[in-house]
């Protein structure tokens, strides 16, 4: 079966949403919106810095670092606020589209024959109505908003890595674009493959569970043991196979994406040694502390 693109399942569940996808519309226009106030309080606090390295040694004469210091709260708080309407907008859309297709696939399941049922096993069919609609709350609630966040934030980040020293940016960039591509050995066709295989297992596990709950009077009458329902421990033995080798392949990865994702520090002293060698001046200053 061919997979389809985020677009096309974002164009399916805009179907189950009918006229709340608007909402989820303007949860990304919100969240975009948020990503861009919330780095305007930066702007700010390397205003203050500026203004006393500047009137140095005389503070006094640094008379904005209140209005300053105020504007910076009020950016952050105002940032928060977008970015939970946001969150409001895209949660009633999600929990709408969650409601209409389970609606939806029940409304299927009730014309299914009863030899369908007992083959697939209704503890998967039970997942796939429960677990299953409800991972769209999480895509379509969270996932969603936050890859907007995700799109603007850089864009608004080199511009203001470009406002205040092109060079620093730069080389504060080194250690993220390396953390980006640890984090595509994480990813790819390869782990799209993985993570369906692991749906599959923790779909028929699920599904032998339930099957294995309900025989839980046999087991007892006769003394048998979980190991008497093979199909239940096959289940479990795939499931843990498959979490121990995901775990295993993607710890060098993760671990390099965690270790250069916070080396902008690193980045920063690295600036210091190479601009600041022949004497610091104070716009080299106040341009890297912030």
């Amino acid at each position: 079966m061919k997979q389809q693109d985020s677009k096309g399942v974002i164009k399916q569940l805009f179907v189950y949403a009918k006229n709340h996808k608007y909402l989820t519309i303007a949860s990304w226009i919100l969240a975009a919106i948020s990503a861009l106030l919330a780095l305007a309080p930066f702007y700010y606090i390397w205003a203050i810095i500026r203004e006393v390295i500047e009137v140095r040694p005389d503070f006094s004469q640094a008379v904005h670092i209140k209005a300053y210091g105020w504007t910076a709260v009020g950016m952050s708080l105002l940032s928060m606020l977008v970015y939970i309407a946001a969150l409001m907008c895209s949660h009633i859309a999600a929990f709408r589209v969650q409601v209409n297709m389970r609606v939806a696939m029940m409304e299927h399941i009730m014309k299914l024959p009863m030899g369908y049922i007992e083959s697939e096993g209704s503890g998967k069919i039970r997942k796939i109505v429960a677990d299953s609609s409800a991972a769209t709350e999480t895509f379509l609630a969270h996932s969603l908003p936050d890859k907007a966040v995700s799109y603007v934030t850089p864009v608004g980040l080199i511009f203001m890595l470009v406002y205040f020293d092109w060079r620093i940016g730069l080389i504060c960039l080194i250690p993220a674009l390396l953390a980006f591509l640890s984090m595509g050995f994480m990813m790819g066709d390869k782990m799209k493959k993985a993570m369906a295989e692991y749906q599959d297992a923790l779909g028929d596990m699920t599904s032998e569970a339930v099957e294995y709950v309900r025989g839980i009077p046999v087991v007892k009458t006769f003394g048998q043991t979980v190991f008497s329902f093979k199909r239940f421990k096959e289940a479990i033995d795939k499931y843990e196979a498959w979490t121990v080798g995901y775990t295993t392949a993607v710890r060098i990865p993760m671990t390099a994406f965690v270790t250069l994702a916070n080396a902008v520090f690193a980045a920063l002293v690295a600036c210091a040694f190479i601009f600041g060698g022949e004497g610091i001046a104070n716009t080299f200053i106040f341009n890297i502390l912030p």
